[in-house]
């Protein structure tokens, strides 16, 4: 059995590199302030979660409920239910002085247990709009955290109450904060970074390899590109960068994205919150394709922040073709100035000190030890 304290943090986050990561810094902070955390997530959090700093996994059950299938509604209901016994035995012994949350349906277990024993709960959240779960849970947490001035979805009462620190990224990441950014040189190698979250986008795996063998010799000569890309599209990425002469790397997953971020010139990804604040913070220029499913546009608005500010630009997945990508691709590629002023405007928007603003609020909503 753990031992009980009151420098106890439970954190809940869902298996996806956009509530993990911030989780992982958020618990970083922590326990460099001397607490405990214990992980609280789902099973997709495998593979993804070997570097998090906590003493102890709790493995909950959840699914994700989706609006239109009352089956899988259901099905998804008995299991967050299901979850939230689980996460009530553990809580019984764990005693936490805190949980946090990060959104996404598989925190709801430990939240919703959490609050039925009037435990101190934090929620953060990491994207522009609030997400379905995060609604949920707000008008009942003890306090509410946001990336962005902007909380898009909330009600009133839960904006009012919301505090911006910012969007915790990765500590490696974090370290790139102020280092700068250097532009190509005339005639020097063109470094391009293709992510597409955690899993790799499948849209981006496809368009971006035929887009890049529209640039002219003399860019792809120059061009070196690394790119996340799933695994079933792994072997045509390749195919279609090696018959194009470009030098590429390609991998489902990079576990050193801080490596490849600094030496990025040029990114092209999904708008995820983590995705768009590690930009942020890194001061790098982008083109970002806002994930179209979504249903609150939630990739859409987080785009905009970087966008507002100069240092992205957009481009909707409706109009993704491979002509359109080579003609900005071209345009950004060619004009090192308006590169270099991106990558400012980048990092004119970040956060850097997000995790500790987080770690500060945790801190204040725990309580003093023993209160």
């Amino acid at each position: 059995m753990a031992e009980a304290g009151d420098r106890l943090a439970v954190v809940a986050a869902g298996g996806t590199g956009g509530h993990l990561f911030p989780a992982q810094a958020l618990a970083s902070a922590l326990t460099a302030r001397g607490w405990r955390v214990v992980l609280a997530t789902d099973a997709r959090a495998h593979g993804l979660s070997d570097n998090f700093p906590a003493e102890r996994r709790i493995a909950l059950s959840a699914a994700t409920a989706r609006p239109g299938d009352p089956l899988g509604m259901a099905r998804a209901g008995l299991a967050i239910l299901q979850g939230v016994a689980q996460a009530r035995r553990a809580l019984a012994e764990l005693q936490p002085a805190v949980v946090v949350g990060f959104g996404g349906y598989p925190s709801l277990p430990a939240l919703l247990a959490a609050i039925s024993r009037r435990t101190r709960t934090v929620i953060h959240e990491q994207n522009a709009v609030m997400g379905r779960a995060n609604r949920l849970l707000a008008p009942h947490v003890s306090a509410i955290a946001c990336a962005f001035p902007i909380l898009l979805k909330a009600p009133a009462s839960v904006a009012l109450r919301a505090q911006a620190v910012g969007n915790p990224v990765r500590p490696e990441i974090r370290a790139l904060f102020g280092r700068g950014y250097a532009p190509p040189a005339p005639r020097g190698e063109i470094r391009l970074l293709v992510t597409g979250g955690s899993q790799g986008a499948r849209l981006l795996s496809e368009r971006v390899p035929d887009a890049v063998a529209r640039l002219p010799q003399d860019l792809r000569s120059r061009l070196k590109v690394v790119q996340q890309a799933r695994a079933e599209t792994l072997e045509r990425a390749r195919d279609a960068y090696a018959a194009a002469g470009v030098a590429a790397e390609t991998a489902p997953f990079f576990t050193d994205m801080a490596v490849r971020l600094e030496a990025a010139h040029l990114v092209v990804g999904r708008a995820g919150a983590s995705t768009v604040s590690e930009l942020a913070v890194a001061g790098r220029p982008s083109i970002l394709v806002p994930l179209g499913i979504a249903l609150d546009d939630d990739q859409g608005q987080n785009a905009r922040v970087l966008e507002g500010a100069g240092a992205a630009e957009i481009m909707p997945e409706r109009s993704l073709t491979a002509e359109a990508l080579a003609e900005a691709l071209e345009r950004l590629l060619a004009s090192p100035d308006r590169l270099d002023g991106m990558a400012a405007a980048a990092a004119g928007t970040a956060r850097p000190d997000a995790a500790e603003r987080l770690a500060d609020l945790v801190e204040e909503t725990a309580g003093a030890p023993g209160s």
